[in-house]
């Protein structure tokens, strides 16, 4: 029976793009201990997004990683508003600049359309400066936060 009162997820992304913004989390954690995670609403409920991407940083317990090593990318696709939250470990190793620059791809990257492709850099570039700070350790990584994009209203 069909619920006509139930909403309907938020389709932001095609089954391709979802495929491969994925498929950049999964690569961008193959050599590293770190964690990425895309958090995706209509939109922000805060007048900052930073405050938004820190509350569901939270909500989704990414300050639980070992070595606090979470990185959190928030978009807010209505409002056209997007932040990156990284938890202290990764934080205390690149500084504010660092993450400031990834906002500025993916402001880019929506400028011109093409929003995925800037998300999918964005994840690879994380993954790169978390396999440095945080490199693969065989015999004590493990997958701690899912890989696949969570959706708010």
């Amino acid at each position: 029976m069909l619920n006509i009162f139930r909403k309907k997820t938020p389709q932001f992304f095609t089954a391709a793009q979802q495929e491969a913004i994925v498929a950049a989390i999964q690569k961008a954690e193959t050599s590293t201990g770190g964690e990425v995670r895309i958090y995706v609403e209509s939109r922000c409920s805060y007048v900052d997004a930073v405050d938004r991407a820190q509350e569901i940083f939270t909500k989704l317990k990414m300050y639980e990683t070992a070595q606090r090593n979470g990185v959190l990318l928030y978009l807010a696709m209505k409002d056209r508003q997007l932040a990156v939250y990284a938890d202290s470990g990764i934080f205390d190793k690149t500084g504010k600049d660092y993450w400031n620059s990834k906002v500025k791809t993916m402001i880019g990257g929506f400028n011109q359309n093409n929003p995925v492709k800037s998300i999918v850099q964005v994840i690879l570039e994380i993954g790169e400066t978390l396999s440095q700070a945080f490199p693969y350790d065989a015999a004590t990584d493990k997958n701690e936060l899912p890989d696949d994009i969570v959706y708010g209203k």
